[in-house]
């Protein structure tokens, strides 16, 4: 049976990137070798490192929930999840085996406890209350999210360090087209950031980020990439944050699950019917018979024909008919004295 990594950190399936957080912080420090002698404990600072590895990244938490520790290392083959162009095992993890890189990279140091020796005027991530130090300061409040998160006040008692705080979140926009809404599709983003070299340098790296875009997912869904901003010694790297927006489409505009397709028509065929064939998302052709007289609040509706709601797949939205009436730019005399003997006064 594959690692439970939820109960390595003390969660159930379902918990929130801030309870994940908190509940990597906590133990990181709490197992520390550089503070914790104790047997087993090196082994506990190592599974929690995974864990948080796992459940921080929300493309592996995703593969991890749905498949477990073996779908995740097998990359989804057999079952589990596809990666671009539909060939299973496109996506493979393998830890990397060294939770000191893992601390360091969540809280800027693999050494926060340095500040109390002297050897860094400032406590990186302004991580405090270790426990093992009593006296040197506390958290004047709970509810903190990670290092630098929301109500994560220290008061010190004799030293200088400070608060280490994250960069603001780096927002991108995403255009997708509603044929790829309507199938979900996995797009792939390539960013440059400054990154930190085990050695204390800095230089560029170009990472590729892999979206998975759910079917029917809404303009302004916002998937977000913890951490991955550019690195400095003093701050934590920003969240990168890609936010979907509705391709233009020569057909269609949405409205929720729902698709809007406008048909033009002549002033003729408003009064006295006529036969149009309506597009579909996916090239098919739907005729609807018009017998009644059409203005330019009449709707017609093609049910099923819409994008998929998000929350269920199996089920999809319509496909609206509005109609855009085409009146004579002139009329001749004989025509306007034969609309005057015909239409209601």
């Amino acid at each position: 049976m594959g690692k439970d990594y939820y109960k390595a950190l003390g969660l159930s399936k379902g918990a929130s990137d801030d309870d994940i957080k908190k509940a990597y912080r906590k133990l990181a420090l709490k197992y520390h070798p550089d503070k914790n002698k104790e047997p087993g404990a090196e082994e506990k600072f190592k599974e929690v490192a995974e864990a948080y590895e796992i459940l921080s990244d929300p493309k592996k938490k995703e593969i991890y929930d749905k498949y477990g520790e073996e779908g995740l290392k097998m990359g989804g083959a057999g079952g589990g999840p596809q990666g671009a162009g539909g060939s299973p095992g496109a996506y493979t993890y393998t830890w990397n085996g060294d939770p000191n890189e893992t601390f360091r990279m969540f809280f800027g140091n693999s050494n926060p406890f340095a500040s109390f020796f002297g050897e860094e005027e400032e406590d990186p991530g302004g991580i405090g209350g270790f426990g093992g130090f009593p006296g040197m300061f506390r958290f004047a409040s709970s509810g903190f999210g990670g290092p630098g998160g929301p109500g994560a006040s220290t008061q010190m008692s004799g030293m200088g360090a400070k608060k280490k705080t994250q960069d603001p979140p780096i927002y991108h926009d995403l255009l997708v087209a509603l044929e790829d809404i309507a199938t979900g599709t996995t797009k792939k983003m390539k960013i440059s950031r400054k990154v930190i070299t085990p050695d204390g340098r800095s230089s560029i790296e170009d990472k590729v980020l892999a979206i998975d875009i759910k079917p029917g997912w809404k303009a302004g869904t916002k998937i977000t990439f913890p951490r991955e901003g550019d690195q400095s010694p003093n701050t934590i790297p920003a969240d990168i944050v890609f936010v979907i927006k509705d391709k233009p489409h020569p057909n269609f505009k949405r409205d929720g699950s729902d698709l809007i397709y406008t048909a033009k028509i002549t002033l003729r065929e408003a009064l006295l019917g006529c036969t149009i064939q309506v597009p579909t998302l996916d090239n098919r052709r739907k005729q609807i018979q018009i017998n009644e007289i059409i203005n330019s609040n009449t709707e017609k509706r093609i049910a099923g024909e819409g994008l998929p709601f998000p929350k269920q797949n199996t089920k999809k939205g319509d496909l609206i008919v509005k109609f855009d009436i085409k009146f004579p730019d002139t009329l001749t005399l004989s025509q306007r004295e034969a609309l005057n003997q015909c239409l209601p006064r």
